[in-house]
């Protein structure tokens, strides 16, 4: 009888593509989880797992084991709903992992809601970029991540996650004052292909939606510098260290005296926001309602 502890660990060190990596997000040691992935290879007769200088990779075998223990696991989250809807749920605590704009714009506004409708719900909030949530929500270590589409993420028909989609926003251009083209109206991107560049770090979804809309104008932008702050990105610029794209709810609230913020001109690079809970696991009575609370307050007006 094959244990779903071991699918879950087996699942973990195909996220994590280490032993080492995955123990560490299910709070295991390494020798814990090479003990379960051989166990596991016992109860299937297979090997599953092939491990090399770079890492670890599932076998043939193991990515068909895989495909079922997406199943198997999605359907324990919807027993673990119906127990728990059973049981009444009505009180308990869920957390939530998300970006800092996004605690601004839609957590923090779905908590109060939250306070109103399901006083009995409590809701913990950890900062984690839109990359890192969704593998957190994984690693069950936080049960709903609102999250950033990014290039890599994982598609809608991913069979570990069930997505809600929340809200998309444009990216604007943060201009130094004095650019030249601070005095238009929109800015083209194109027209910014010899400037300097401020984006943020490698793996941030933002630095991807930037690299792309750049590549889609026909250049490769020059970043010379870089923050996972946008504050910090918007006092660079007001510097005269370069450009920048900030998505628009980042910029509420900043002192921009020093900058020209303009929107893009054509089809604007967007961050389009969702929010992600492992398959199953949507009609949790506890997870539900804040569910619901984050679409409500991402609707215009919410």
């Amino acid at each position: 009888m094959i244990e779903a502890r071991r699918l879950h660990i087996l699942r973990a060190v195909a996220d994590h593509r280490t032993v080492t990596a995955a123990a560490a997000a299910l709070y295991l040691t390494p020798s814990a989880v090479s003990q379960q992935l051989a166990a596991l290879e016992q109860e299937t007769g297979h090997r599953l797992v092939e491990r090399n200088a770079r890492g670890a990779r599932l076998t043939p075998a193991g990515e068909i084991l895989l495909d079922h223990a997406n199943a198997v696991l999605a359907q324990l989250e919807r027993a673990e709903s119906e127990l728990a809807a059973y049981g009444s749920g009505e009180a308990g605590t869920v957390t939530v992992a998300a970006f800092a704009t996004g605690i601004g714009l839609v957590v923090a506004p779905a908590i109060t809601g939250l306070a109103r409708t399901s006083p009995g719900i409590r809701v913990r909030v950890r900062d984690a970029e839109g990359d890192e949530s969704l593998m957190m929500v994984l690693d069950r270590q936080v049960d709903v991540a609102v999250a950033v589409e990014y290039r890599g993420a994982p598609g809608e028909d991913d069979a570990r996650l069930t997505r809600v989609p929340l809200y998309a926003e444009p990216f604007d251009a943060v201009l130094p004052l004095g650019h030249p083209l601070a005095d238009g109206e929109r800015v083209a991107l194109a027209d910014l292909a010899k400037d300097a560049w401020i984006g943020q770090s490698a793996g941030n979804p933002c630095h991807d939606v930037t690299v792309l809309a750049c590549e889609y104008a026909g250049f490769a932008p020059r970043l010379e510098h870089s923050s996972d702050d946008f504050r910090a990105v918007v006092a660079l610029a007001s510097a005269g260290a370069g450009v920048a794209l900030v998505p628009r709810s980042a910029l509420r609230g900043m002192e921009l005296a020093d900058v020209v913020i303009r929107p893009v001109d054509g089809v604007a690079p967007t961050r389009r926001v969702f929010a992600a809970v492992r398959r199953g696991a949507e009609d949790h009575p506890l997870i539900s309602p804040v569910l619901s609370a984050l679409r409500t307050a991402a609707e215009p007006g919410g």
